[in-house]
């Protein structure tokens, strides 16, 4: 099968073309975006008539942790939406038959406390922190809908859980919460200072080893059929901010005091997502939150440790 795969040079991109390469024989391509800019409406149709792909697997976004969804919400909104709708819009023009794209539970609206179900998708207010993401994602999952309604074409969502693992980022500015920490108690390891938590530690968060993702997408494609237009993908349990600090502070070897930054915005309260569908399918993830943790702590030092 020949597969497109968007955002390669991103995280999640690179651990499936990784996770690809290594496990099948499919045909790959993956652009980045300078051999392809998915900003351009042309540009993306031409690439898509060039390379005549059986698949489209799409994980281009712009992406970001809490700082700079805060800072930067149009840019959020506007980019990853127009990069979806040029992918869809591409896919339907040259008659591409299946189309994964990659969602987030941003989507799902704050403050519940129950299991998030796919269903409960725009029945109530979005996390404000990061609105503008989840306002691209919920609309391009739409047109992915749509497209059946109007056009017939089966394209799927699979809205993963928070997401680590290698090729991450770990710069303050951009980088999600995992990869943050860990370079944080790394540091305040190396300086012997206190490590700061923003807001009291008892937000709870569902992160998964983002290989374990890569290898979902490969059951999906094997499974097409039996994927639902929005599939939730997760480990299926949660842990408090506090639970992840101490957990990765016993893999990095920090032993000093947390200091709680109340002034800090904590986000959500809880995020806990469904994943009945995934069941269902049958696939679970390989790692365990120790496994993922120790082996992004491993990526981190070969590649940014001081």
């Amino acid at each position: 099968m020949k597969i497109l795969i968007t955002g390669g040079s991103g995280m999640v991109g690179k651990n499936l073309v990784h996770f690809l390469k290594k496990n099948t024989n499919h045909k790959l391509f993956y652009p980045t975006s300078s051999d392809l800019n998915l900003l351009d409406n042309i540009a993306v149709k031409h690439y898509f008539k060039l390379k005549k792909p059986d698949a489209i697997i799409h994980c281009a976004g712009l992406v970001g942790g809490i700082q700079a969804n805060i800072k930067y919400p149009y840019s959020f909104l506007s980019r990853n939406l127009i990069m979806g709708s040029n992918v869809i819009e591409a896919a339907i023009a040259d008659n591409i038959k299946k189309l994964i794209n990659l969602g987030s539970s941003c989507m799902y609206p704050k403050d519940f406390e129950r299991e998030l179900e796919e269903e409960d998708i725009l029945t109530g207010v979005l996390e404000p922190t990061n609105e503008g993401y989840a306002i691209a994602k919920i609309t391009v999952a739409k047109l992915c809908e749509y497209a059946k309604k109007e056009f017939n074409f089966d394209y799927k969502t699979i809205i993963p859980c928070n997401l680590y693992g290698m090729w991450d980022k770990f710069d303050p500015e951009n980088s999600h919460m995992i990869p943050a920490v860990i370079r944080k108690l790394h540091l305040a390891k190396l300086r012997e200072e206190n490590a700061e938590i923003w807001g009291d530690g008892t937000s709870r968060r569902e992160f998964m080893y983002a290989e374990d993702l890569a290898d979902f997408i490969n059951h999906s494609l094997n499974n097409y059929n039996s994927l639902d237009y929005y599939t939730n993908v997760g480990l299926g349990i949660d842990y408090s901010i506090l639970d992840y600090y101490n957990e990765i502070s016993s893999i990095v070897g920090y032993s000093g005091d947390f200091v709680f930054d109340l002034t800090k915005p904590s986000g959500m309260k809880r995020k806990q997502c469904s994943i009945k569908k995934q069941v269902k399918m049958g696939w679970k993830p390989k790692h365990t939150l120790k496994e993922g943790l120790t082996k992004t702590y491993k990526y981190y030092l070969e590649n940014y440790g001081i």
